[in-house]
């Protein structure tokens, strides 16, 4: 009952984000049409690689870790 629940929560919520598609999003096409998108991704996907590396140094260190005990 739960999981039925929350589908159709999920679902719901779905259609009210995919209603209001319908406006333009100024500020991302001044930043399209200027070139200044491309900086804001660059910036996003080096902070996500960032954190991907450091998440995977930390696994690292805990299975040495963990194969010492």
């Amino acid at each position: 009952m739960k999981k039925l629940t929350f589908l159709l929560l999920m679902l719901l919520s779905f259609t009210a984000v995919f209603a209001q598609a319908n406006q333009p999003v100024e500020m991302a096409d001044e930043m399209r049409s200027s070139g200044k998108i491309y900086v804001v991704v660059a910036i996003i996907a080096v902070i996500f690689i960032g954190l991907a590396i450091y998440l995977f140094s930390i696994d690292r260190r805990l299975k040495k870790i963990e194969r010492e005990k």
